[in-house]
């Protein structure tokens, strides 16, 4: 069994839409596909998503959202047409206006409800195209097969265990497609829950780890993972085949192709992941798995993202005052902060984090409480980018550091930290927000050679 995951541009209008079904039937082995909401139509065009947004906005400012609703329904109502199906109309109309409308206790939930109902009314309406079709298939509602979701300390929605046994009986059902929304799943109390932005892949990655999939497919708009983002470098180097721990690295550091957290369900499980081209089938796409068997570069490739904060702390002597960094670390914890690195000396500890997570108020209490309970100075920085080198040929290669950061310096361009991975399949450099592209395409031209 497969399991398919099409995101939002794969599903943008009616035509895409049938390219998806057609993939689908063409390999009887994908039963379970995974679908994201309506993406831009076209470069100037709106998300369905993003128009959602709008609509929970509206409704949060106490203003009429009649307007923003009425372009969503219209989205779902162009794809109908041009399909023939206007009769799934009604259904999608129903449980949309229901959700917009309901009585809600907070605003992270209310707005978690609106938005998820991207994904599910175009599982919704793809499920019906294919019936409609003659090709059984059914909507899967998460919370009727259990895709069960609570929030961490950091606010981020994580699976629960159970939600792997009862998402298992989708493998006995192989005499129809089913058709699953990404992105949301429900709290024990029926609240909807969605993961971030992106949140579809971890979906389809979660229902692979269950059904214990062949191959979890993850069709987008690209014909292979690239070793840069092709809006910094024009033409990059295509990847054909990355390990888990090499795509976890780079999707963390920015790589949108795939979310940084769908990885583990497929890795912990042992499941190949195919990136793969919903315009272009025929290409083989990227592969990820857990060992290469062959590299085409020394560099697998090469992320860049901005959002990141420093905190600095100093102290005199901190090497030699046990369990410093256990008190210090644990200051972060009582705020609910999640640190992304921690590069150190011997008087001196600098935090990494995203400023996302690191608001006014968390700063200032967590400066008063290092400068108060352990007695150390502290500064903090909020422009930071963080640049990674990833690739696992590198752990047995000797000068990647030095070419890396003597590029980095004769293009003017400053380090205010770098770091490698204890892996030493990654390398992080950390500077300028505003230098952060320039930083990359430096970085390629030097390791790629272009």
């Amino acid at each position: 069994m497969k399991v398919t995951k099409f995101g939002g541009s794969s599903l943008a209008n009616a035509f895409q839409i049938q390219k998806v079904c057609d993939i689908v039937l063409s390999d009887d082995s994908r039963r379970i596909m995974v679908v994201s909401a309506p993406g831009k139509r076209t470069k100037d065009d709106t998300k369905v998503t993003d128009l959602l947004i709008a609509v929970a906005e509206a409704r949060l400012s106490g203003r009429d959202y009649s307007k923003e609703l009425s372009a969503v329904l219209a989205r779902y109502i162009e794809i109908a047409d041009e399909l023939n199906i206007q009769k799934v109309i009604p259904s999608i109309e129903e449980k949309l206006i229901r959700i917009c409308k309901a009585d809600f206790k907070d605003n992270v939930t209310y707005t978690d409800s609106v938005k998820a109902m991207g994904e599910d009314c175009c599982a919704q309406l793809v499920a019906y195209h294919l019936n409609a079709a003659g090709h059984p298939a059914k909507y899967c509602d998460p919370w009727e097969y259990g895709l069960f979701l609570e929030h961490d300390a950091a606010g981020k929605a994580v699976i629960l265990d159970e939600s792997y046994d009862n998402l298992s009986r989708l493998k006995e059902e192989t005499d129809t497609i089913n058709v699953f929304p990404g992105f949301y799943g429900y709290s024990k109390n029926k609240e909807i829950i969605t993961f971030s932005r992106g949140g579809s892949d971890i979906t389809g990655s979660i229902l692979a780890a269950a059904v214990d999939a062949e191959v979890y497919e993850n069709w987008t708009d690209v014909d292979n993972v690239f070793a840069v983002n092709p809006n910094i470098v024009k033409n990059p180097f295509p990847i054909t085949e990355i390990t888990y721990d090499e795509m976890r690295e780079l999707s963390y550091a920015g790589f949108t192709v795939l979310h940084e957290e769908a990885i583990y369900p497929v890795f912990s499980h042992s499941i190949p992941l195919n990136i793969k081209n919903t315009n272009n089938p025929s290409a083989k796409g990227t592969w990820i798995v857990a060992k290469r068997t062959h590299f085409d570069s020394l560099v697998t490739g090469i992320a860049g993202e901005s959002g990141f904060a420093t905190v600095t702390v100093n102290k005199y002597l901190m090497n030699h005052q046990v369990g410093f960094l256990a008190s210090l670390l644990g200051i972060f914890a009582d705020e609910g902060i999640a640190i992304d690195h921690i590069p150190s000396g011997i008087d001196t500890v600098t935090i990494v984090l995203r400023k996302k997570y690191f608001t006014k108020e968390k700063e200032d209490v967590i400066v008063r409480r290092i400068e108060a309970e352990l007695g150390a100075k502290c500064s903090v920085e909020h422009d930071l980018a963080i640049v990674m080198i990833v690739g696992q040929a590198m752990a047995n290669s000797v000068g990647i550091m030095a070419r890396a950061a003597s590029a980095l310096s004769n293009a003017g361009i400053n380090l205010r930290i770098v770091n490698q991975g204890a892996s030493e399949i990654s390398m992080m450099f950390g500077l300028s927000e505003s230098y952060c592209s320039y930083a990359v395409r430096v970085l390629y031209k030097e390791l790629f050679r272009y």
